[in-house]
C-alpha cells in the first residue's frame, strides 16, 4: 500500500509541475514541456528518498529496495514521458 501511495504523491507532483507551468507561462505547449523537464530530476529526487528510507530505517536491503524504486520512478516518469511527447506533436 505504501508503494500506491508513493507513485500516486508521483502523479501529484506532476499535476503540479504542470499547473505552476501553465501558470508562469501561460498557454501553449512550450510551458508544459518546461515543467515536465523540472518534473523528472524532481521526481528522480523524491524516489530515490523513498528508496533510502526503506534501506536505513525499514530495514530493506538495496538490493530488495531498487525493484521498488524503478516501479516507483518509472510509473509517474512514464506518463510524463508520455505527455511530453504528445506535446511535442502538437
Amino acid at each position: 500500500m505504501h508503494t500506491v501511495l508513493v507513485i500516486l504523491g508521483g502523479f501529484v507532483l506532476l499535476a503540479v509541475c504542470l499547473l505552476a507551468g501553465r501558470g508562469f507561462g501561460g498557454a501553449g505547449a512550450a510551458p508544459l514541456i518546461l515543467a515536465i523537464k523540472a518534473f523528472l530530476p524532481l521526481w528522480l529526487l523524491g524516489a530515490g528518498i523513498n528508496l533510502y528510507i526503506g534501506v536505513a530505517r525499514a530495514g530493506y536491503t538495496v538490493a530488495e529496495e531498487l525493484p521498488i524504486f524503478l516501479g516507483v520512478y518509472a510509473v509517474p516518469a512514464a506518463v510524463a514521458a508520455l505527455l511530453w511527447w504528445r506535446l511535442a506533436k502538437s
